[in-house]
C-alpha cells in the first residue's frame, strides 16, 4: 500500500511538472527550450548508441578495486566459497544463466567486465550507478538499484571467482 501511495505521488509530481513546464512556467522563451530540448535529444541519442550496456567494457568502475590479480586458472577452493557466498547474498536478485530475474543474469559477466569492475559493483552498487557509465545503463536498462549485500574484500574476491567458474562451463 505504502508503494501504491509513493508511486501515485511520484507519477503526480511528474505530471505537476510537466504541466508546469508546458504552460510557460519558465522565463525561457520557446526558442531556448527547443534549442536545449534538441541539444538534450542529440545528446541522449549518442549515448544510447554508443553505450551498450550488454557489451564488453574495460572499465575498472568506481570504489576501491582499482588492480586485482587474477590467476589464469581457476582456484576451485575459493570458487567453492563463493557460490556458497553468492546463494546466500545474491541469489535473491541474480541467476548464473543469462536470464534475468531482479537484476541482469550474469552469464559470462567475467568475459564482459573487468574484475575491478565486477568487484567494485558488488561493494559499491550504488556509487557505481552513479559515477560509472556501464553500470548506469545497466540501471537504465533494469530500472533496480543493486544493494550492498554486506560482502567484505575477501567474499567479494570469491563470488567473482566463482562468477569465473560458472563462466567457463
Amino acid at each position: 500500500m505504502k508503494k501504491i501511495k509513493l508511486l501515485t505521488t511520484v507519477f503526480t509530481f511528474i505530471i505537476g511538472i510537466t504541466f508546469f513546464s508546458a504552460c510557460g512556467g519558465s522565463n525561457t522563451s520557446s526558442d531556448e527550450r527547443n534549442a536545449t530540448e534538441s541539444q538534450n535529444n542529440t545528446t541522449k541519442e549518442v549515448t544510447s548508441e554508443v553505450l551498450d550496456p550488454d557489451a564488453k567494457s574495460d572499465s575498472k568502475g568506481v570504489g576501491r578495486f582499482t588492480s586485482v590479480d587474477v590467476s589464469p586458472t581457476i582456484d576451485k577452493e575459493m570458487a567453492t566459497k563463493g557460490q556458497a557466498v553468492f546463494e546466500t547474498k545474491c541469489t535473491p536478485c541474480h541467476k548464473t544463466t543469462a536470464d534475468k530475474l531482479v537484476g541482469p543474469g550474469l552469464k559470462n559477466i567475467t568475459d564482459l567486465r573487468t574484475p575491478e569492475w565486477v568487484m567494485n559493483m558488488i561493494t559499491n552498487p550504488e556509487e557505481m550507478t552513479k559515477k560509472d557509465p556501464v553500470a548506469k545503463a545497466l540501471f537504465e536498462k533494469h530500472l533496480v538499484q543493486m544493494t550492498f549485500q554486506n560482502v567484505d574484500d575477501k567474499q567479494t574476491r570469491e563470488i567473482y571467482e566463482y562468477l569465473r567458474q560458472n563462466d567457463k562451463n
